[in-house]
């Protein structure tokens, strides 16, 4: 139902004439007969047209009052968002060429001016990623012959277990991974490996030499472009930012006496990712001792590529081009950690244009006088106003968000950045510039908007100077890996009115139940597929009715309709956290979880009608048992995922594989549960209240009053390693049989057996083990598949 705003008087002209009407006899009872055409009647229906259009009027709130609603408010129109983006400044040509430091604010030509944010060290190296790719299946079985022998070759442990690897190129040719690149999945060491390499005929032994100090004895810094596969939403200012991710920088230095590697842990001096959770460059110290690789020949180091050393590289122009390894890793267990591109000599760009010593206007002495700058969405952070004043010069003015708060003897202004002006005080609140002096900006960024918006490989020049002011040595190339992103044009009146209610409503703070589901929902990079709100209860104990306790369960979103259940990771919880912690009452107790998955095994029987055939009605039950008590939509009983504390029942489950096409009859269901699983009023030692089941434990993270701090705590794996099946039995065959849920936890379908001859399994022998792809941790050994 569309909201519509109260009129302040609904009368309508009838109505206004009947209201007369009616009071004549009060008033003139001698008139009779006020029939129509009556001289009096019509000067009656006059008075109502007149106070019809009164009404009317008054009905309608004209632009300036709409404007000055917004005023009192304190909500002002956004100014235009500028695009931002990342690109990778390498030296072109061959002749050898210094390292050298540009400039900040060094401008890159395009459809619309961009800007660099911060100074660039260029270094004269280009770097190739490549991660240890696990083998697939085929490969396996094509090598079936060739993986026991490299075991014994490579002199690994007895009882030692071996991830067999393919080194394998990643962002090649500055391409993107879009969808994002898991270096926990898809990696056999859960790491990315930069190669930095040496310009074609160049001294691999001078890069490293220069690349352990600056020229003034200063560590060299190497800057690193990262950008996640992670969903920020815009305006993230108004959301708080997410939890970073712990992760570490290497660089192999000179091997040992053994030839294993050595690595230095690197120093991050400048970190616009935030930790890995936005795009963003990163700015590393290079370590002040020997840079250097382990051998990469097998013929002289029979274990290159083995373990925890670099990825073998079997090109020998790219390993005598090889100046040193540079590996990230998460250092805290991860569920995921997806790169969508990475790349060295990197720097953040933004489409702002940098105005310096423009005089904007004079003062002529009144109060509240307002002064227009040159353009409009100007970025409130950067702008320095300077005021001239007797006998001193030009003095710098602050900026305040509101005038009515500033004392009679301050200088300040308001700024009002969509619109691009200056306002002053009025004596008493806020000093008014004395009259004939002239008020110039001393520096400001502006811009912004849609038009920066520019597809990868746009951006190609740049104009930079060094530090010393001379102009770079040689040619400097541009690549634009990414897209920039980001730009939005300046808000309109429409759209700050539609803005209003939400903010009203909450104030970005966190009081009602719906307030935390709608705060969590939009934590930045976090996006969870679900949240639900569980007010007095605390996780710790699995306590309900726990007064000033409120515990925020999210899931992470998934594509999948099989087990393992999402389950967030730390990273995601504390990204919830972060937003909602900010948010929270002083005295409320915060708790971020995830749920606790109660571990189900179903069998049934079922016949097929004719024409269908069996594997395809086979897989669709199985399909539609998955979905049907899957814990994210469009999964569960209402497409909103199974409900909180809703019991999962056989003869729900009938339904639900009786509306699957192709099914004939149904014999009947048997729910299993887990053995491994211990009692719901158990709890096992060190919990901190990641809600989950024993096989996949999560964290929480925890907010409130006597905290202060944020905690999370960790709990051990159950050591069960083989899952044990127990049916689920009711007192007599008759009896429906249902699995009882508690209100934290969700069932996890782990196990489905399908009979389609009609016969009903007792047991789930044969049912496919759901946790056959995890990945396993081993000794890193690599292959070279053949290639045709």
């Amino acid at each position: 139902m569309p909201i519509v705003p109260p009129r302040l008087d609904d009368r309508s002209f009838e109505d206004l004439v009947e209201e007369l009407l009616a009071r004549i006899p009060a008033h003139t009872p001698e008139w009779t007969h006020a029939r129509v055409g009556d001289p009096g009647r019509t000067m009656l229906e006059l008075f109502a047209w007149l106070a019809d259009t009164l009404l009317y009027r008054a009905n309608l709130i004209p632009e300036r009052q709409r404007l000055a609603f917004l005023r009192l408010l304190g909500i002002q129109l956004r100014p235009a968002t500028a695009a931002t983006g990342v690109v990778s400044v390498f030296q072109d040509g061959s002749a050898p060429q210094p390292t050298q430091v540009l400039c900040a604010s060094a401008e890159l030509k395009g459809p619309v001016p961009f800007e660099t944010r911060t100074e660039l060290t260029v270094l004269n190296l280009t770097a190739e990623a490549y991660y240890k790719r696990p083998i697939t299946s085929a490969e396996r079985k094509q090598m079936g012959e060739l993986l026991p022998g490299l075991s014994r070759v490579y002199g690994l442990a007895p009882g030692a277990q071996a991830s067999y690897y393919v080194t394998t190129a990643l962002f090649p040719h500055d391409t993107t991974e879009p969808a994002g690149f898991d270096l926990i999945e898809r990696t056999v060491d859960r790491g990315l490996w930069l190669a930095l390499l040496a310009p074609e005929g160049q001294s691999v032994d001078a890069l490293r030499t220069e690349l352990k100090t600056g020229s003034n004895g200063a560590p060299r810094m190497l800057s690193v472009g990262v950008m996640p596969a992670i969903e920020v939403p815009a305006l993230v200012e108004d959301i708080g930012p997410r939890a970073r991710i712990p992760h570490q920088w290497e660089l192999t230095g000179t091997p040992d006496a053994q030839g294993n590697p050595t690595y230095h842990p690197l120093s991050v001096a400048y970190d616009s990712t935030l930790g890995l959770t936005r795009r963003g460059v990163l700015h590393l110290l290079m370590p002040g001792s020997d840079i250097g690789v382990p051998s990469n020949d097998v013929r002289g180091n029979l274990k290159a590529g083995v373990g925890d050393r670099p990825p073998r590289l079997d090109d020998p122009k790219r390993a005598e081009r090889l100046v040193a390894w540079l590996r990230l890793r998460p250092t805290v267990k991860l569920s995921h950690l997806a790169l969508s591109w990475v790349g060295i000599n990197a720097v953040e760009l933004e489409q702002r244009r940098t105005y310096t010593a423009l005089v904007i206007g004079q003062s002529d002495g009144a109060a509240d006088q307002e002064l227009r700058l040159p353009t409009g969405s100007v970025e409130r952070e950067t702008i320095q106003l300077e005021v001239e004043e007797p006998g001193m010069g030009y003095r710098p003015w602050a900026t305040v968000d509101d005038l009515a708060l500033a004392g009679r003897d301050e200088a300040v202004f308001q700024l009002d950045a969509e619109a691009g002006t200056v306002r002053f005080g009025d004596g008493v609140r806020g000093r008014i510039p004395s009259a004939g002096m002239r008020v110039r900006v001393a520096r400001m960024r502006t811009g912004g908007g849609v038009a920066g918006n520019l597809p990868a490989g746009t951006l190609k020049a740049l104009n930079a100077t060094l530090l010393d002011g001379t102009a770079p040595a040689g040619t400097l190339k541009v690549v634009q890996s990414l897209p920039t992103l980001g730009g939005q044009d300046a808000e309109t009146l429409a759209e700050a009115e539609r803005r209003i209610p939400a903010t009203l409503r909450h104030g970005q703070r966190a009081v009602t139940a719906e307030d935390f589901r709608w705060l969590a929902a939009a934590s930045p990079g976090a996006s969870p597929g679900r949240v639900e709100v569980l007010p007095r209860f605390k996780p710790h104990q699995r306590r309900e009715n726990v007064p000033g306790v409120v515990s925020v369960m999210v899931l992470p979103p998934s594509t999948t309709f099989r087990a393992p259940n999402p389950r967030p990771d730390r990273p995601f919880l504390e990204a919830v956290h972060a937003n909602l912690d900010a948010r929270r009452p002083l005295a409320t107790e915060l708790y971020v979880i995830g749920c606790e998955y109660v571990p189900l095994g179903l069998a049934t029987g079922i016949t097929v009608r004719e024409g269908f055939g069996r594997e395809t009605v086979v897989n669709a039950v199985r399909e539609a048992l998955f979905r049907w008590l899957w814990p994210l939509p469009p999964g569960g009983p209402q497409g909103e995922g199974w409900p909180l504390a809703r019991a999962v029942r056989d003869r729900e489950l009938e339904v639900a594989i009786a509306q699957v096409p192709g099914v004939d009859s149904i014999t009947g269901v048997h729910l299993f549960s887990a053995s491994w699983v211990k009692p719901v009023n158990q709890t096992t030692k060190g919990y901190a209240g990641g809600l989950t089941s024993a096989r996949f434990m999560g964290d929480a993270v925890s907010s409130g009053a006597s905290q202060g701090a944020s905690s999370a705590a960790l709990t051990a794996s159950s050591s069960q390693s083989t899952p044990g099946w127990q049916p689920l039995r009711g007192p007599d065959p008759s009896t429906p049989v249902e699995l009882i849920l508690r209100p934290w936890q969700l069932p996890e379908l782990l196990a489905v057996v399908v009979d389609a001859d009609g016969g009903l399994p007792d047991t789930l022998r044969g049912a496919p083990d759901p946790f056959a792809g995890e990945s396993t941790s081993g000794v890193a050994v690599p292959v070279v598949p053949e290639v045709c």
